[in-house]
This record gives structure tokens, C-alpha cells and sequence, in this order.
């Protein structure tokens, strides 16, 4: 069996010298190194910046191709059908769903199917364990047989197929006290309640925008659970359904609705809302792009801001806060931080409200 690199260079293919998530190309014959895990695939959990710009993509070229009443269920389901086409191709191409617009992937969940002699201690997994990848998408060596069912309401897909974890790589086996698509929805976004238990404090002013959305109704909680009733935790959703299930969930102290992209607007919403005073911490879960400087100027100068959206711009953050004069702390969103899957799945466990908004959401 031929040995392979910790890291997944050996399944580059182009360009030579880089590692597999800025890579174009992958190698993803499933036919595994002797450090690496074969996986039988069986959802594809989009995130959620790629599965909307894939998700407008489709709707575009249905509509154009086909045309037909808009809204109707044969529309619908050749949205859906596009969907899937569109990730095969990218698949087809790439060798992982690593989205060549937004540049990011998701992750997965599947049965193992093969563990590679140089891990299978260090790894602790054997056939048939069902896990989850806690490493992007845009980075794992992908071979897809055909799309399933795409549920368009949880930026998931249903595949057959096959995937490669690297022995760097890192995964989660699926608990036994909740439902697998549940369990796959939440550790898709686990690093954003776990880095949010990591820097609200007690007293803190927290802003989360996109809080009525996934990844942002956990941060709600954890940022509730962390500031205490010292505390003030402000929401902003795009839409008033968005609202709503913040609204439902109860853990925020001030929820309004408003459009991330206006800065100006969004600041003075929020010092509306507080009595005139910034953010301690922002947390971005928003899946759209041009929301940076809404986080900056809703933050104090000695703030930090945690851009967990795979739609933000670096460039954007850096030079916005420059041309402000915001000396804020600007973290880069990483799904990864110690101890993040059993924070996230925590989470649920310690909030029944919480976890029946997921299941009727997410499942």
C-alpha cells in the first residue's frame, strides 16, 4: 500500500506543490494510502454561503432555459435537479465540492468503509463506524455515483458515493441520542458556539448577526449561557421568519430585523436597542457577502469581531477597519477550535427549545 503525506499532498493534482484545499484539482480514486480512511458517503452537508449561490445559480438557469410559472412544483423540482447537476459537475471537475465562486465546501456524513494501516490506532475507527468530517469539503478528495435527494430547506444532499480522510484530518463519530441529519446540521457549523463560548465574557454586549439562522441560533444560546443575565445579547435577522425563530428560541434580549450590507443602518438599529452602546463581541453568521463593515461599525473600537461567514472578504474587513479607525479584533472564522463538536452537540443536549427548533428545521 503506498504511504501518503500527513497533509494530502499526494492527492493534489494540480497545481504540484499545494495542498489540497487551495488545490484546483484533486486526486479522489478511492483506492486509499496507507494513512488515509475510505468513507461511504451518504450526505453532503453544503455550507450555507456555497449551497445559496448554487441555489440562485439554478434557479437562474431553470428559469432561462425552461421558464414555466415560477413557484410551481415542476419548477421547483427542476431547481432541485440543477442543484445536484451542478455539484456533480463541480465534483466531475474538481475532484471534491469545493464551490469555484465562494470557495468553500461543506462537510459529511457517511459509514467507514476502509482505515489504512498507519491510522487505524491513531484514528480509533473501524468499518462500518458512521461519522462525520469535521474538514471542509473544498478539501476532501470526493467521487460521487449519483445525487440522491436535495433538501433545498437544509442545504443538504443525499449522494452515493465515496470519500478520503487524511490522517491530519479530523471527524466526530455520530452520537447515539439524536438523529444523524440533526447531528450532521449542527457539526456542520460547531466551530461557531464553541468560538463564541470562547470569547463573550460576563456583562458583555453581544451582537450576532444572522442569528436567526443555523449556525446563528446556537451562537444565540452560547452567547446568553456566557454573558449572563449581566449581559445583553441583540439579534439582527434578514427577514421577520428569521426573527421570528429567534424570537421563539428566548435566550435574546433584543431582536430586529435589518440588512447586513447597510452599514450605517445597522449600527444605529443596534445603538437603538442598547441605549447608545457598541458591541463587546459581533458574531457574523450571514451567508451573503458585503457584510463586513456592518460588523465593524457595530462593534467598540476595543472590541472583537468573529467573521464565521464564508462570505466575508478579508480584504474588505482589513481596509474597512482601517478607513474607520477601528482598532476591534477581527477573528477569521475557523470551523475548527478544541473541543468544538461537543460544545456544538452540547448545546443541543442542554436545550430542549433549542434542539426542537433543529429537528423541525434541520431534520
Amino acid at each position: 500500500m503506498k504511504k501518503g503525506c500527513p497533509y494530502g499532498s499526494h492527492r493534489v493534482l494540480e497545481p504540484a506543490g499545494t495542498l489540497p484545499q487551495p488545490a484546483w484539482r484533486l486526486d479522489n480514486t478511492p483506492d486509499i494510502y496507507d494513512n488515509e480512511v475510505l468513507i461511504d458517503v451518504r450526505t453532503l452537508n453544503v455550507d450555507a454561503a456555497s449551497f445559496t449561490q448554487i441555489e440562485k445559480q439554478a434557479e437562474e438557469e431553470v428559469a432561462k432555459a425552461f421558464g414555466g410559472e415560477h413557484g410551481s412544483p415542476e419548477y421547483w423540482d427542476k431547481v432541485e435537479e440543477r442543484i445536484g447537476g451542478i455539484i456533480m459537475e463541480t465534483v466531475s471537475k474538481r475532484g471534491k465540492q469545493h464551490n469555484p465562486v465562494t470557495g468553500s465546501g461543506g462537510m459529511l456524513i457517511g459509514t467507514v468503509a476502509e482505515v489504512g494501516p498507519a491510522v487505524k490506532d491513531k484514528k480509533g475507527l473501524k468499518p462500518g463506524d458512521k461519522i462525520a468530517t469535521l474538514v471542509s469539503l473544498s478539501l476532501t478528495p470526493l467521487k460521487l455515483e449519483r445525487i440522491v435527494k436535495v433538501h433545498r430547506d437544509k442545504d443538504q444532499v443525499d449522494v452515493v458515493g465515496k470519500a478520503i480522510l487524511f490522517e491530519s484530518g479530523i471527524f466526530a463519530k455520530l452520537p447515539d441520542d439524536m438523529p444523524e441529519t440533526l447531528a450532521l446540521a449542527v457539526l456542520d457549523v460547531a466551530g461557531a458556539p464553541a468560538q463564541t463560548a470562547k470569547l463573550v465574557k460576563p456583562g458583555d454586549v453581544v451582537f450576532i448577526i444572522g442569528g436567526g439562522g443555523k449556525s446563528g441560533l446556537l451562537c444565540v444560546y452560547e452567547a446568553k449561557k456566557r454573558a449572563g443575565i449581566t449581559g445583553k445579547v441583540v439579534v439582527m435577522g434578514h427577514s421577520e421568519a428569521s426573527c421570528a425563530r429567534a424570537r421563539e428560541l428566548g435566550y435574546a434580549d433584543a431582536v430586529f430585523a435589518g440588512d447586513a450590507t447597510k452599514p450605517l443602518e445597522t449600527m444605529n438599529k443596534l445603538l437603538a436597542v442598547t441605549g447608545g452602546e457598541k458591541a463587546d463581541v459581533t458574531i457574523n453568521c450571514v451567508n451573503i457577502p458585503g457584510t463586513e463593515m456592518s460588523s465593524i461599525l457595530s462593534t467598540k473600537d476595543d472590541g472583537t469581531i468573529y467573521f464565521f461567514s464564508m462570505a466575508t472578504s478579508f480584504t474588505a474587513a482589513a481596509l474597512g477597519a482601517e478607513g474607520v479607525g477601528s482598532d476591534a479584533t477581527m477573528i477569521i472564522g475557523n470551523g475548527y477550535t478544541r473541543g468544538h463538536a461537543d460544545i456544538a452537540l452540547n448545546t443541543l443536549r442542554e436545550c430542549p427549545k433549542l434542539r426542537e427548533m433543529f429537528e423541525r428545521l434541520f431534520v
